[in-house]
This record gives C-alpha cells, sequence and structure tokens, in this order.
C-alpha cells in the first residue's frame, strides 16, 4: 500500500501567505533614517544594478559599471512589487537628509 501524502490545512497556507505577506510589508517599510546619504545612494541603485539597468551618471557607472545591464529606462527594469516599495522608502529618506545624486 501507498502511505497517504500529508495534507497541509488550508488555514494553515492562509497563516503562512499572512506572515509573509507582513514580512515583506516591514521590509518595505524599513526605516532608513540612520544610513548615510552614500548608504541610501548604494543600497537604491544595487537594486537598479541587480535588475539589469544601464546606468548613465559617470558616479553609477564608476561604482557599478554597466557589464551584463539591459534596460536604459529605470521604467522599463522588472522589479517586484516590493522592490518598487523599497527604492520609493529610501528616496524618501534620501529627501528627508537632503540628499543629492
Amino acid at each position: 500500500m501507498f502511505a497517504a501524502s500529508p495534507r497541509v490545512a488550508p488555514s494553515k497556507i492562509a497563516a503562512a501567505a499572512i506572515i509573509l505577506a507582513a514580512s515583506t510589508a516591514s521590509l518595505a517599510a524599513q526605516d532608513y533614517g540612520g544610513w548615510s546619504c552614500r548608504d541610501l545612494w548604494m543600497e537604491r541603485n544595487q537594486i537598479y544594478k541587480d535588475a539589469g539597468y544601464c546606468f548613465s551618471t559617470p558616479r553609477a557607472i564608476r561604482t557599478f559599471g554597466n557589464a551584463g545591464c539591459v534596460y536604459d529606462r529605470q521604467g522599463d527594469v522588472p522589479l517586484s512589487n516590493t522592490q518598487r516599495r523599497i527604492i520609493q522608502a529610501i528616496i524618501r529618506a534620501e529627501r528627508f537628509n537632503g540628499c543629492s545624486d
């Protein structure tokens, strides 16, 4: 006889999904207030680099390079909703801290 495969109750799956969504939202709402302008800039642009963005500013090209890049426009870069929320939080922190590119 074959052993029956264990089934996970739908309520446990729903609970796991809620926990995952909550942890993702808290990551997106991370407090960047204590970060330096340089660290904020690095974090934001690392997300774009990892997603294949082709940088155009000399500073970003020096720092990240353009090897393997695919997207010339930031709007074309395929980012998850979480990545977009993180970038927006970083931009808000950069503005609040008076950072300039």
